[in-house]
């Protein structure tokens, strides 16, 4: 019981994140220095040119009356339609959604596959002298560099030189496999930087810290290899922290995805938002950044979850046992 109420609290706070999002990304768009109809317009529209486009976009209601409008639909699942295409925002948004989906599970996929054995590996050969500091620094500049700055660095390489890979453009997945995957990888591997860092980096912290429990000396004495003290004692008790940072590198690169995209011409839900800012086309702005929020919220809610059945001791911390 104690369970329900406790994620039935976490429902609720949830909500009223996202009801705090909306309001904020709300008034962020209509603060932006110009609007949509000079935008559109350009500098040389005139005042009723304006304020009849104004008009047929409802933008000369009062701004309470627009949230309100714009709440109401996307509590019926509406989420408007782009003022710049005039398509529905859901149809556009669910067309990238697979560009997006695909780089990042791309990242996610490299991070855990490289880091999380990087950090185990680290870990169990941490001694003075071995190499630790220059995992450190590694760790720290993957973690510190900006995405901007290597996909930057990337196109350069990959265009002025021929390496293998393409350094821009899109290939669907349907049409050619090894197209789409030499399209993919150079995205993927400048997007998957900080995720690979950050999770060696965590991974080697809980693997340390759980390396000196009792349980693990008790299976060193007991004579046990310690591939098997790893798999069977530390990894399990060490996966808590590693899944929580997963969740959160997962609502992390749909933010980065967004920079890589533009970056190397992807037509994924980033480069679309991107285009949308620049456009003013607020319908578009607000339903993805909303959606953003609304991913990176219930990934901390199964998370919580998760790791509640990786670690019982926390489920039961949770339910306040």
């Amino acid at each position: 019981m104690r369970l329900l109420l406790w994620w039935g609290g976490r429902a609720a706070i949830s909500a009223a994140t996202l009801l705090g999002v909306s309001v904020l990304i709300f008034a962020a768009v209509r603060m932006m220095p110009g609007g949509f109809a000079e935008t559109v317009l350009g500098p040389f529209a005139t005042a009723a040119q304006k304020a009849e486009l104004a008009e047929r976009y409802g933008l000369d209601q009062p701004l309470a009356a627009q949230y309100w409008h714009w709440l109401s639909a996307v509590l019926s699942g509406d989420f408007g339609t782009s003022m710049i295409s005039r398509a529905p925002v859901t149809d556009e948004l669910t067309a990238r959604l697979p560009v997006t989906a695909e780089l990042t599970l791309f990242a996610i996929a490299v991070a855990l596959l490289a880091g999380v054995p990087l950090g185990v590996l680290t870990a169990v050969r941490a001694r003075p002298g071995g190499g630790g500091a220059i995992g450190r620094l590694l760790s720290g500049l993957g973690v510190s560099v900006p995405e901007f700055v290597l996909a930057s660095l990337a196109v350069f390489l990959f265009s002025r030189y021929s390496l293998g890979l393409r350094a821009g453009g899109h290939v669907p997945l349907t049409e050619d496999l090894a197209g789409n995957l030499r399209a993919m990888v150079l995205p993927a591997l400048v997007l998957s930087v900080f995720a690979l860092s950050a999770t060696a980096r965590t991974t080697r912290d809980a693997v340390l810290n759980v390396l000196v429990e009792p349980y693990v000396t008790a299976a060193v004495a007991r004579g046990e290899r310690p591939v098997s003290i790893v798999r069977r004692h530390v990894l399990r008790n060490a996966a808590a922290p590693v899944v929580t940072l997963t969740a959160t590198i997962a609502a992390y690169l749909l933010g980065g995805a967004l920079i890589v995209e533009y970056t190397f011409n992807l037509p994924g839900i980033g480069s679309f938002i991107v285009q949308a800012i620049t456009r003013r086309d607020y319908a578009v702005v607000q339903a993805g950044v909303l959606l953003a929020a609304a991913v990176f919220i219930v990934m901390n809610m199964l998370v919580d979850l998760v790791v509640g059945m990786i670690d019982p001791r926390l489920g039961a911390e949770a339910g306040g046992n």
